[in-house]
């Protein structure tokens, strides 16, 4: 790894053991009952986040206007009045340790889309993620573009994918998101052959870290043709990379001045699609 994570991250990912393949469970040896803050607040990173719900009716989920309906749906954007975002996070070859501790102290619903080739190098940092309440969703092995591949390569794709995410963190993903966007219908039948419920694309994109085509370094773009800043419902595309601690203070400035916040998706997603909300309390069209 690079860097060195927090010391209460590092204690987490101890505790939980890696690579259990089920809710982990916290011991007291080397912590201890001497120290039984230290425990506590193991136990407190240890436990799912409960993000604010919106009121029932209050969304719609609706197909992406350029991607023919298939086996499973996609979508780029969540069609609310509420003035929330939704920020996702991708990939995983590069990571900031002060990021974790931001997310967790200042209650930051984020998901993040995990490349599962870097479980290998960095499993103990997206352990701490998951705790700090992300969770961790299908963005394929290998990062290929799916529409270049055959189906039974789509398939491998995402299915051991999402094998490596349930194995390492407890839970198999139901979100998948092709890299660079790229797919075709075989992503969609290869996606519900895996268990996948949906595919989730995106409809503005933060280049934190990096240089956006006509926005410059730490630029923000709309993807959709609907003019500069945000809109309800925007599922903003960000990926780990260095220095992405005060990468997301910047987006939190930016979401603060224009009178915006940002919200949990899987709250705004019906049971269906594999979120958490009741199916009545929504459509999809």
């Amino acid at each position: 790894m690079r860097g060195k994570l927090p010391v209460v991250a590092c204690l987490l990912a101890g505790a939980v053991g890696i690579g259990a393949g089920a809710a982990p469970e916290l011991r007291n040896g080397a912590a201890g009952d001497d120290v039984p803050a230290l425990r506590t607040e193991l136990a407190g990173l240890l436990a799912d986040q409960q993000w604010p719900r919106p009121k029932p009716r209050t969304w719609t989920v609706q197909q992406a206007a350029d991607i023919p309906r298939g086996a499973v749906p996609t979508i780029r954007r969540i069609n609310t009045t509420d003035r929330v975002v939704f920020l996702t996070i991708d990939d995983g070859y590069e990571y900031d340790p002060a990021f974790v501790d931001i997310v967790r102290r200042q209650k930051i619903p984020i998901m993040t889309f995990l490349t599962s080739t870097y479980v290998k190098g960095q499993g103990q940092y997206f352990w701490a993620m998951r705790n700090a309440g992300s969770r961790m969703e299908n963005h394929s092995v290998g990062h290929p573009a799916m529409n270049t591949l055959p189906i039974e390569g789509q398939r491998k794709e995402i299915c051991d994918a999402s094998a490596t995410i349930a194995a390492q963190y407890g839970r198999r993903p139901v979100f998948f998101r092709p890299p660079f966007g790229a797919m075709n219908q075989l992503t969609q039948q290869a996606a519900k052959d895996c268990g996948i419920k949906l595919i989730m694309l995106w409809n503005t994109e933060f280049y934190n870290g990096t240089t956006g085509p006509g926005v410059g370094f730490n630029g923000f773009a709309r993807g959709d043709g609907a003019g500069k800043g945000f809109r309800p419902g925007d599922i903003v595309l960000m990926h780990y990379r260095k220095g992405l601690a005060q990468q997301m203070l910047l987006m939190l400035t930016w979401l603060k001045q224009q009178g915006f916040r940002p919200a949990a998706i899987e709250n705004y997603l019906p049971r269906s699609l594999g979120g958490n909300a009741p199916d009545a309390d929504t459509t999809f069209r």
